[in-house]
């Protein structure tokens, strides 16, 4: 940890075994727990707590304080859970008093130049590509991949399993399981390979599949759908999980790329 070229205020908590590069800058009011590497030219702002085994490359800033006009200075953080890759010169803003912490959650991996903005909730093993951009107050549950470029409306909420084609951009919210693309952002079918390769077998991706093509492809509205699916769909994780997404989804979820008219 003694690198005589970088900065770390007294005041900051950083475990012994913790790799500080040359010109790093660390923040009072800072935690960074055990394993954690931090690359050259990153700064580390006040409110930070970072955790295990990060890995935290050249030119990111973490912890600045929100790019938002009615930000007053209030005490808040950015909480990064254990084993999170922060490539090159990405972004990350702390929280304001709406829910006083930005969280990201272990195993995510932050590509180039994406940006996290002020009180978004990032859940575990999510991916953002390269310049992916979140406004403020996104939640993006477990499993969430956004290709590059992707830019995302603030207060919107992203699935858990779904995957979001590069240069989209989304300002509805996205359920659980599905593939977003095209313009307006659209329902494109589900995220099959990403299920297959996390182990969920057949009958629940086929299950999936038969929910969403009642949602998206036979020509009823939200409403009707979900009536549909409580009536006539097993109960399952993965359907009850769809359905709590679309009952509390409040800027409502994408559409359909179908021009199928509805009954």
């Amino acid at each position: 940890m003694n690198q005589p070229l970088a900065y770390v205020n007294p005041q900051a908590k950083v475990a012994n075994n913790v790799v500080i590069e040359p010109f790093v800058c660390i923040d009072k009011n800072v935690i960074i727990e055990e394993g954690t590497w931090v690359g050259s030219n990153v700064t580390i702002l006040e409110g930070a707590r970072i955790g295990k085994n990060c890995r935290i490359f050249p030119g990111a800033v973490i912890s600045a304080i929100p790019q938002d006009l009615k930000f007053a200075g209030e005490d808040t953080i950015v909480k990064i859970g254990n084993n999170v890759t922060i490539r090159e010169f990405v972004t990350i803003n702390r929280g304001t008093k709406a829910s006083y912490e930005t969280v990201i959650g272990d195993n995510t991996l932050l590509m180039a130049y994406s940006h996290v903005a002020h009180d978004c909730i990032i859940g575990k093993n999510v991916v953002m590509a390269n310049g992916a951009t979140l406004g403020g107050h996104i939640v993006i549950e477990d499993w969430a991949i956004l290709g590059g470029l992707v830019a995302v409306h603030q207060f919107c909420r992203i699935g858990g399993h779904s995957i979001i084609a590069g240069g989209s951009l989304v300002n509805k919210d996205v359920p659980p399981y599905s593939k977003a693309a095209r313009m307006p952002i659209s329902y494109v079918g589900i995220n099959s390979i990403g299920l297959r390769r996390r182990g969920f077998s057949s009958e629940v991706i086929n299950q999936i599949q038969d929910i969403y093509r009642i949602i998206y492809l036979k020509g009823y509205n939200v409403s009707q759908a979900v009536e549909i699916i409580e009536a006539k769909v097993e109960a399952t994780q993965e359907r009850d999980e769809i359905l709590a997404f679309i009952a509390s989804s409040s800027r409502g979820i994408m559409k359909s790329y179908s021009k199928i008219p509805k009954k």
